[in-house]
Protein backbone atom coordinates (compact mmCIF):
# COMPACT_ATOMS: atom_id res chain seq x y z
CA UNK A 1 0.00 0.00 0.00
CA UNK A 2 1.11 3.57 -0.68
CA UNK A 3 -0.32 6.95 0.21
CA UNK A 4 -0.25 7.84 -3.53
CA UNK A 5 -2.84 5.62 -5.22
CA UNK A 6 -3.83 7.60 -8.32
CA UNK A 7 -1.88 8.91 -11.30
CA UNK A 8 -2.87 11.27 -14.10
CA UNK A 9 -1.36 10.88 -17.58
CA UNK A 10 -1.85 13.96 -19.82
CA UNK A 11 -1.83 12.40 -23.30
CA UNK A 12 -3.90 14.85 -25.36
CA UNK A 13 -1.00 16.43 -27.30
CA UNK A 14 -0.93 16.27 -31.10
CA UNK A 15 2.72 15.24 -31.42
CA UNK A 16 3.42 17.62 -34.29
CA UNK A 17 7.18 17.12 -34.04
CA UNK A 18 6.67 13.53 -35.17
CA UNK A 19 4.53 14.17 -38.21
CA UNK A 20 3.68 12.43 -40.47
CA UNK A 21 3.88 9.39 -38.14
CA UNK A 22 1.48 10.97 -35.65
CA UNK A 23 -1.10 11.80 -38.30
CA UNK A 24 -2.87 8.55 -37.44
CA UNK A 25 -0.94 7.17 -34.45
CA UNK A 26 -0.92 8.83 -31.01
CA UNK A 27 2.58 10.03 -30.14
CA UNK A 28 2.38 8.02 -26.93
CA UNK A 29 2.05 4.83 -29.02
CA UNK A 30 5.35 5.32 -30.84
CA UNK A 31 7.53 2.32 -29.95
CA UNK A 32 10.70 2.75 -27.92
CA UNK A 33 12.39 -0.49 -29.03
CA UNK A 34 9.33 -2.77 -28.66
CA UNK A 35 7.16 -0.94 -26.11
CA UNK A 36 5.21 2.25 -26.72
CA UNK A 37 6.07 5.35 -24.73
CA UNK A 38 2.90 5.09 -22.66
CA UNK A 39 3.89 1.62 -21.44
CA UNK A 40 7.09 2.98 -19.88
CA UNK A 41 5.09 5.59 -17.94
CA UNK A 42 2.46 3.09 -16.80
CA UNK A 43 5.10 0.55 -15.73
CA UNK A 44 6.87 3.25 -13.71
CA UNK A 45 3.58 4.14 -12.03
CA UNK A 46 2.80 0.52 -11.23
CA UNK A 47 6.24 0.08 -9.68
CA UNK A 48 5.45 3.07 -7.44
CA UNK A 49 2.27 1.40 -6.17
CA UNK A 50 -0.26 3.31 -8.27
CA UNK A 51 -3.65 1.58 -8.36
CA UNK A 52 -5.80 3.91 -10.49
CA UNK A 53 -4.71 5.34 -13.85
CA UNK A 54 -6.40 8.45 -15.28
CA UNK A 55 -5.69 9.35 -18.91
CA UNK A 56 -6.54 12.83 -20.17
CA UNK A 57 -6.96 12.19 -23.89
CA UNK A 58 -8.24 13.93 -27.02
CA UNK A 59 -9.83 13.06 -30.36
CA UNK A 60 -7.83 10.50 -32.31
CA UNK A 61 -6.38 8.81 -29.23
CA UNK A 62 -8.56 5.70 -29.27
CA UNK A 63 -5.52 3.48 -29.82
CA UNK A 64 -4.39 4.24 -26.27
CA UNK A 65 -7.56 2.77 -24.81
CA UNK A 66 -7.42 -0.24 -27.15
CA UNK A 67 -3.80 -0.89 -26.22
CA UNK A 68 -4.64 -1.64 -22.59
CA UNK A 69 -7.67 -3.76 -23.48
CA UNK A 70 -7.74 -7.53 -23.95
CA UNK A 71 -6.93 -8.72 -27.50
CA UNK A 72 -8.85 -12.00 -27.35
CA UNK A 73 -8.43 -13.05 -30.99
CA UNK A 74 -4.70 -12.28 -31.02
CA UNK A 75 -4.11 -14.07 -27.74
CA UNK A 76 -6.04 -17.16 -28.88
CA UNK A 77 -3.97 -17.32 -32.07
CA UNK A 78 -0.70 -16.96 -30.19
CA UNK A 79 -1.74 -19.61 -27.67
CA UNK A 80 -2.71 -22.04 -30.44
CA UNK A 81 0.68 -21.53 -32.07
CA UNK A 82 2.62 -21.95 -28.82
CA UNK A 83 3.99 -18.38 -28.89
CA UNK A 84 4.61 -18.19 -25.15
CA UNK A 85 7.09 -15.30 -25.31
CA UNK A 86 4.68 -13.17 -27.32
CA UNK A 87 1.85 -14.01 -24.89
CA UNK A 88 4.04 -12.93 -21.97
CA UNK A 89 4.79 -9.63 -23.73
CA UNK A 90 1.09 -8.95 -24.23
CA UNK A 91 0.32 -9.83 -20.62
CA UNK A 92 2.32 -6.78 -19.48
CA UNK A 93 -0.14 -4.51 -21.31
CA UNK A 94 -3.21 -5.84 -19.50
CA UNK A 95 -4.63 -3.78 -16.65
CA UNK A 96 -7.09 -4.98 -13.98
CA UNK A 97 -10.69 -4.10 -14.77
CA UNK A 98 -11.84 -0.81 -13.33
CA UNK A 99 -8.37 0.68 -12.85
CA UNK A 100 -8.31 2.84 -16.00
CA UNK A 101 -10.31 6.01 -16.63
CA UNK A 102 -10.32 8.23 -19.71
CA UNK A 103 -11.23 11.93 -19.73
CA UNK A 104 -11.49 13.91 -22.98
CA UNK A 105 -9.76 17.30 -23.31
CA UNK A 106 -11.64 19.02 -26.12
CA UNK A 107 -9.20 21.89 -26.66
CA UNK A 108 -5.42 22.11 -26.09
CA UNK A 109 -5.57 24.56 -23.18
CA UNK A 110 -2.39 23.57 -21.39
CA UNK A 111 -1.03 21.10 -18.84
CA UNK A 112 -2.81 22.84 -15.99
CA UNK A 113 -6.14 22.51 -17.78
CA UNK A 114 -5.50 18.82 -18.49
CA UNK A 115 -4.70 18.08 -14.84
CA UNK A 116 -7.77 20.02 -13.72
CA UNK A 117 -10.03 17.79 -15.80
CA UNK A 118 -9.09 14.87 -13.54
CA UNK A 119 -10.34 16.57 -10.37
CA UNK A 120 -13.49 14.50 -9.88
CA UNK A 121 -11.65 11.24 -10.46
CA UNK A 122 -8.76 12.15 -8.17
CA UNK A 123 -10.91 13.39 -5.30
CA UNK A 124 -9.45 14.66 -2.04
CA UNK A 125 -6.08 12.90 -1.92
CA UNK A 126 -2.54 13.50 -3.16
CA UNK A 127 -1.84 12.11 -6.62
CA UNK A 128 0.90 11.72 -9.22
CA UNK A 129 1.21 13.23 -12.68
CA UNK A 130 3.43 11.56 -15.28
CA UNK A 131 4.26 13.08 -18.66
CA UNK A 132 4.99 10.14 -21.00
CA UNK A 133 7.26 12.33 -23.16
CA UNK A 134 9.79 12.23 -20.33
CA UNK A 135 11.16 8.69 -20.20
CA UNK A 136 13.43 8.04 -17.23
CA UNK A 137 15.89 5.17 -17.31
CA UNK A 138 16.63 4.19 -13.73
CA UNK A 139 17.29 1.06 -11.65
CA UNK A 140 14.43 2.17 -9.36
CA UNK A 141 11.60 4.08 -10.95
CA UNK A 142 11.76 7.85 -10.52
CA UNK A 143 8.16 8.00 -9.29
CA UNK A 144 8.82 5.29 -6.70
CA UNK A 145 11.74 7.35 -5.41
CA UNK A 146 9.48 10.41 -5.20
CA UNK A 147 6.64 8.58 -3.45
CA UNK A 148 9.02 7.40 -0.73
CA UNK A 149 10.40 10.93 -0.26
CA UNK A 150 6.92 12.50 -0.33
CA UNK A 151 5.74 10.25 2.49
CA UNK A 152 8.04 12.31 4.71
CA UNK A 153 8.04 15.78 3.12
CA UNK A 154 4.40 16.08 1.89
CA UNK A 155 3.23 19.16 -0.04
CA UNK A 156 3.70 19.53 -3.80
CA UNK A 157 6.76 17.73 -5.15
CA UNK A 158 8.35 17.98 -8.60
CA UNK A 159 11.08 15.84 -10.13
CA UNK A 160 14.23 17.81 -10.93
CA UNK A 161 17.58 17.43 -12.61
CA UNK A 162 20.55 19.78 -12.84
CA UNK A 163 21.06 21.41 -16.26
CA UNK A 164 23.62 23.76 -17.72
CA UNK A 165 22.69 27.41 -17.12
CA UNK A 166 22.34 28.05 -20.85
CA UNK A 167 19.64 25.35 -20.96
CA UNK A 168 17.42 26.89 -18.27
CA UNK A 169 15.33 28.73 -20.87
CA UNK A 170 13.91 25.35 -21.95
CA UNK A 171 12.58 24.29 -18.53
CA UNK A 172 10.62 25.29 -15.49
CA UNK A 173 13.26 26.24 -12.93
CA UNK A 174 13.07 26.07 -9.13
CA UNK A 175 13.75 29.14 -7.04
CA UNK A 176 15.61 27.22 -4.33
CA UNK A 177 15.53 28.40 -0.73
CA UNK A 178 17.60 25.56 0.74
CA UNK A 179 18.80 22.07 -0.14
CA UNK A 180 18.86 18.93 1.98
CA UNK A 181 20.25 15.89 0.20
CA UNK A 182 18.06 15.11 -2.81
CA UNK A 183 15.43 17.64 -1.72
CA UNK A 184 15.37 21.30 -2.74
CA UNK A 185 12.87 23.36 -0.76
CA UNK A 186 11.72 26.12 -3.09
CA UNK A 187 10.20 29.57 -2.92
CA UNK A 188 8.49 28.83 -6.22
CA UNK A 189 9.11 28.07 -9.87
CA UNK A 190 9.90 30.20 -12.91
CA UNK A 191 8.81 28.99 -16.36
CA UNK A 192 11.61 29.06 -18.98
CA UNK A 193 13.62 31.98 -17.59
CA UNK A 194 16.38 33.80 -19.43
CA UNK A 195 19.61 32.03 -18.38
CA UNK A 196 20.97 35.27 -16.93
CA UNK A 197 17.86 35.57 -14.72
CA UNK A 198 17.36 31.90 -13.81
CA UNK A 199 17.17 31.52 -10.00
CA UNK A 200 18.94 28.12 -10.10
CA UNK A 201 19.80 25.27 -12.45
CA UNK A 202 17.28 22.84 -10.89
CA UNK A 203 15.08 21.99 -13.90
CA UNK A 204 11.63 20.44 -13.51
CA UNK A 205 10.92 17.30 -15.55
CA UNK A 206 7.68 15.40 -16.12
CA UNK A 207 6.95 13.80 -12.76
CA UNK A 208 4.83 15.50 -10.09
CA UNK A 209 3.18 14.57 -6.82
CA UNK A 210 0.45 17.10 -6.08
CA UNK A 211 -1.81 17.79 -3.14
CA UNK A 212 -5.55 18.02 -3.96
CA UNK A 213 -5.44 21.74 -3.15
CA UNK A 214 -3.92 22.18 -6.63
CA UNK A 215 -7.41 21.93 -8.12
CA UNK A 216 -8.62 25.02 -6.26
CA UNK A 217 -5.46 26.86 -7.36
CA UNK A 218 -6.09 25.86 -10.98
CA UNK A 219 -9.49 27.51 -10.69
CA UNK A 220 -7.97 30.84 -9.63
CA UNK A 221 -5.12 31.37 -12.10
CA UNK A 222 -5.40 33.20 -15.41
CA UNK A 223 -4.33 31.74 -18.76
CA UNK A 224 -0.69 32.38 -19.56
CA UNK A 225 1.25 32.30 -22.83
CA UNK A 226 -0.80 30.98 -25.74
CA UNK A 227 -3.98 31.20 -23.66
CA UNK A 228 -3.02 28.04 -21.75
CA UNK A 229 -3.36 27.26 -18.06
CA UNK A 230 0.10 26.55 -16.71
CA UNK A 231 0.55 23.97 -13.96
CA UNK A 232 3.59 25.94 -12.78
CA UNK A 233 1.37 28.99 -12.12
CA UNK A 234 -1.07 26.91 -10.08
CA UNK A 235 1.73 25.41 -7.95
CA UNK A 236 3.08 28.90 -7.30
CA UNK A 237 -0.40 30.14 -6.37
CA UNK A 238 -0.75 27.27 -3.89
CA UNK A 239 2.61 27.85 -2.19
CA UNK A 240 1.16 29.36 1.01
CA UNK A 241 -0.85 26.22 1.77
CA UNK A 242 1.20 23.38 0.29
CA UNK A 243 4.70 24.61 -0.60
CA UNK A 244 6.81 22.92 -3.26
CA UNK A 245 9.87 20.69 -3.04
CA UNK A 246 12.13 19.53 -5.83
CA UNK A 247 13.36 15.94 -5.76
CA UNK A 248 16.55 15.13 -7.66
CA UNK A 249 15.93 11.55 -8.76
CA UNK A 250 18.55 8.93 -9.58
CA UNK A 251 18.28 8.12 -13.28
CA UNK A 252 18.70 9.39 -16.82
CA UNK A 253 15.92 11.39 -18.44
CA UNK A 254 15.21 11.38 -22.18
CA UNK A 255 13.04 14.02 -23.83
CA UNK A 256 11.03 11.74 -26.10
CA UNK A 257 8.85 14.66 -27.14
CA UNK A 258 11.70 15.58 -29.49
CA UNK A 259 12.98 13.45 -32.35
CA UNK A 260 16.57 13.67 -31.12
CA UNK A 261 15.65 12.61 -27.58
CA UNK A 262 13.49 9.78 -28.89
CA UNK A 263 16.33 8.41 -31.04
CA UNK A 264 18.79 8.68 -28.15
CA UNK A 265 16.39 6.85 -25.85
CA UNK A 266 15.89 4.12 -28.45
CA UNK A 267 19.63 3.54 -28.62
CA UNK A 268 20.05 3.60 -24.83
CA UNK A 269 17.23 1.14 -24.13
CA UNK A 270 18.31 -1.13 -26.98
CA UNK A 271 21.86 -1.25 -25.62
CA UNK A 272 20.38 -2.40 -22.29
CA UNK A 273 19.04 -5.51 -24.01
CA UNK A 274 21.65 -8.30 -24.22
CA UNK A 275 20.08 -9.77 -27.36
CA UNK A 276 20.43 -6.40 -29.15
CA UNK A 277 23.44 -4.73 -27.56
CA UNK A 278 26.33 -6.53 -29.28
CA UNK A 279 25.21 -6.07 -32.87
CA UNK A 280 23.86 -2.57 -32.25
CA UNK A 281 27.05 -1.33 -30.60
CA UNK A 282 29.07 -2.66 -33.53
CA UNK A 283 26.65 -1.08 -36.00
CA UNK A 284 26.92 2.29 -34.27
CA UNK A 285 30.70 2.09 -33.97
CA UNK A 286 31.02 1.57 -37.73
CA UNK A 287 28.97 4.67 -38.49
CA UNK A 288 30.09 7.17 -35.87
CA UNK A 289 33.10 9.09 -37.12
CA UNK A 290 35.94 9.39 -34.58
CA UNK A 291 36.35 12.80 -33.02
CA UNK A 292 39.37 14.59 -34.61
CA UNK A 293 42.28 14.96 -32.20
CA UNK A 294 43.85 18.36 -31.63
CA UNK A 295 47.25 18.79 -33.24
Amino acid sequence: MTHIRKAVFPVAGMGTRFLPATKSIPKEMLPLVDRPLIQYAVDEAREAGIEEFIFVTAAGKGALEDYFDTAAALESTLEARGKTAALAAIARTRMPEGTLSFVRQNKPLGLGHAVGLAARLVGDEPFAVLLPDDVIRAPRGALRQMVEAHAVSRGHMVATMKVAREQTSSYGILDVAREAGKLAHARGMVEKPDPAQAPSTHAVVGRYILEPSIFEALGTICPGAGGELQLTDAINADLPSAGVTGFQFDGERFDCGSVQGFVQATAAFALDRPELAHKLSGFLAERVAPVPQAA
